[in-house]
């Protein structure tokens, strides 16, 4: 892919204006030379209107000359800074193997059964998968329910213990802040209970140290 801007454009004023070949302009330009050969026969690019590279900024005039100078030479183009900033700085998508993407709908099952506070976004971006095939395993709907069964995407080789261990513990902190939100994780007041009495046992009439006949047979009256 070229760094430059306006590919196309660009190999139409390099055609019309200078006598680089057409393996040159396409390598400049990043097009094939069967397409720099359309541009010169006017099957390719007809109504597109030539740009200047020099005066873009994106070629200097010494290294346009030593080009024509030598067909072998093959031009080095300015960084642009423009064409930096569109570049896009979304990553790739993640990419699974035909042969573990049989294993996805059990990694699925996994994080339905063991963490559901992993949103369904996070899962499908885990596991390169799409929210549709998450909710039809949560439902029962897949295609293959009767065989998937719940297996650690780890096991699976999908993902990575680190990684997992990071969106597990993202979600579950999200889940914690969000039902403090709604009070649900808040402690509830304890009901004061009335104390009971103190138990003090009964005291016990000390006997004499010496019984009487009186204290044992009682009086004759």
């Amino acid at each position: 892919m070229s760094d430059i801007l306006m590919p196309k454009a660009t190999a139409v004023w390099l055609v019309d204006n200078t006598s680089l070949s057409f393996e040159q302009i396409a390598d400049f330009c990043g097009l094939h030379p069967l397409e720099v050969r359309g541009i010169a026969d006017g099957d390719v690019a007809r109504d597109i209107r030539g740009v200047d590279p020099v005066t873009g900024g994106q070629l200097t005039r010494e290294e346009l000359d030593k080009a024509q100078a030598d067909e072998t030479y093959r031009l080095k183009a300015i960084v642009s800074r423009h064409a930096e900033l569109m570049k896009s700085a979304k990553p790739a998508p993640k990419y699974t193997p035909v042969s573990r993407r049989q294993d996805r709908p059990d990694a699925i099952a996994w994080f339905v059964r063991n963490h559901p506070e992993v949103t369904d976004a996070q899962i499908a971006k885990m596991l390169g998968t799409t929210k549709s095939t998450i909710e039809s395993v949560r439902n029962r709907t897949h295609w293959n329910s009767a065989n998937i069964k719940p297996v650690d995407p780890v096991t699976l080789g999908l993902v990575g213990q680190l990684a997992l261990d990071e969106i597990v513990k993202k979600a579950a902190d999200k889940k914690t802040k969000d039902d403090l939100k709604k009070g649900g994780g808040t402690l509830q007041p304890v009901e004061e209970v009335e104390a009971e009495p103190e138990f003090v046992p009964e005291a016990r009439q000390r006997p004499g140290a010496e019984p009487t006949a009186e204290s044992v047979f009682g009086t004759k009256d």
